[in-house]
This record gives C-alpha cells, sequence and structure tokens, in this order.
C-alpha cells in the first residue's frame, strides 16, 4: 500500500524554482533513499511534504487523501514525522524535556516511549537531564530522531541526519534504522552520503536540479548509474 506521494510536485521560492514536477512514493514498511548534491531539491522536497511549503493540494497524497495545502501541524496529526536538518532541538530544555515535546505534539499509541528511546539509544538514558544543546552533534541528532519517534510516527522523514557528524558517530545512527523500521514506521532518508542511504534503502531515487533523474531498487543500481544521475551525462 503507498502511503505517501507525490504527482508533479512543483515548489518555489518567489521568482526560484526549486523543483520540477517531481514524482516519488513511499509504501507501508519500506525505507526509500533520496540523495543528490546540495541544491537538488532534496530539503524542499521534504518541507512541500510537511506543509513547510505550501503546494497545490493534489501533489502530495497521504493515504491517497491531497494534503498538499495543508499546514505543518495537521501533516504532523496525521503520523507525518520529521528529522529536521540541524536538528533544531529546544535550548532551554534537557534531553529528556525535548523527547516528551514529541508525544505531545501527537499523541498515538504505538511501540516508541521514553524506555523506548532510551533503549535505542542508551546514552541519552544517561544524559537525560542535561540540556539537549550541550550535547555532541552525534547525541543531538539522537535527540531529534527520539523526538520524532515519540509521536508514533507512520511516516519518518529524515533530512540529512548524517551532516557534519564523525564516522563512528554515524554507523550508530544508521544502525538504529532496522529497528525503527521493524517498527512499524515507513521512512524516507535524504543524503548526500550515497553508500549510507543505500544501506537501509529498498528503493532509491536520486534528484539533480530539482528533478528526479534516477528511479531504482538499492540492491540493483549500479554506481555508473548513481553518477550520472547525480551529476549528468558531462560529468
Amino acid at each position: 500500500m503507498i502511503l505517501l506521494e507525490t504527482k508533479g510536485l512543483t515548489a518555489s521560492y518567489g521568482q526560484f524554482r526549486a523543483l520540477f514536477g517531481v514524482d516519488v512514493s513511499l509504501s507501508a514498511g519500506e525505507t526509500v533513499a533520496i540523495i543528490g548534491a546540495n541544491s537538488a531539491g532534496k530539503s524542499t522536497l521534504l518541507r512541500s511534504i510537511t506543509g513547510v511549503l505550501r503546494n497545490d493540494p493534489s501533489m502530495v497524497l497521504h493515504r491517497g487523501e491531497a494534503i498538499g495545502a495543508l499546514p505543518p501541524e495537521i501533516v504532523m496529526q496525521r503520523g507525518i514525522a520529521m528529522v529536521p536538518e540541524g536538528r533544531k532541538l529546544f535550548p532551554s530544555l534537557s534531553v529528556e524535556e525535548n523527547l516528551k515535546i514529541g508525544g505531545q505534539v501527537r499523541r498515538a499509541i504505538g511501540p516508541w516511549n521514553l524506555e523506548a528511546i532510551y533503549d535505542l539509544f542508551p546514552i541519552l538514558r544517561e544524559k537525560r537531564n542535561v540540556p539537549g544543546t550541550a550535547l555532541s552533534g552525534g547525541q543531538q541528532q539522537m535527540v531529534a530522531i527520539g523526538r520524532a519517534l515519540m509521536s508514533n510516527p507512520e511516516v519518518l522523514l529524515c533530512d540529512e541526519i548524517s551532516l557534519g557528524l564523525a564516522p563512528v558517530v554515524i554507523r550508530d545512527i544508521y544502525a538504529a534504522m532496522p529497528r525503527i523500521k521493524a517498527s512499524g514506521a515507513a521512512i524516507i532518508v535524504v543524503e548526500q552520503d550515497i553508500g549510507r542511504a543505500l544501506s537501509v534503502a529498498d528503493r532509491v531515487y536520486c534528484m539533480m536540479e530539482g528533478r528526479v533523474t534516477l528511479s531504482a531498487p538499492a540492491a540493483t543500481v549500479s554506481r555508473d548509474a548513481i553518477h550520472t544521475a547525480y551529476f549528468g551525462d558531462a560529468a
């Protein structure tokens, strides 16, 4: 069953057109990777899905219902949660308070609660009373993921979760992805780290200059195909 899809999605920032007719889909139980260079349109795609950028209603569908014009708070109430680029924790709140915010925004029955988050990322249990912004970048990213999971989302959107982190931390964060998927959440991972993205994905889309240049099963896509889709034929 297709949970989420975009159809002919366009998006603009003033006079600048950022997306040109983007079609992507996410099925129940699936992890989809969206890769591409800077300014490819990846984050704009997520902003359009979450309602930060408003669109024609029929350009974004959740369970077949048009949601392209809905505001972010309504999109989240439908079970679509975002782990934003840059983490965006509340600086005045502790780790545990930041986590609890996710459960207050959308109260839903599901597998994720504080204890489950602490089991997923044990270091957060130790740091539960520490201000969120006093943590390392990797630990802050764990809080951001945990905050989104606390809403027990049906769809989890992850925007550049490895950006600026040490390889060992990226490894630990990506090691949690199979458990998140097993909990029932369908996942979209937006990444510049192609190897990491493909390691957890069922399918991959590549974007370049606001367009989808590749759509393929992650297990079968070739390096040459990714290179061409990523940089264009002239690269």
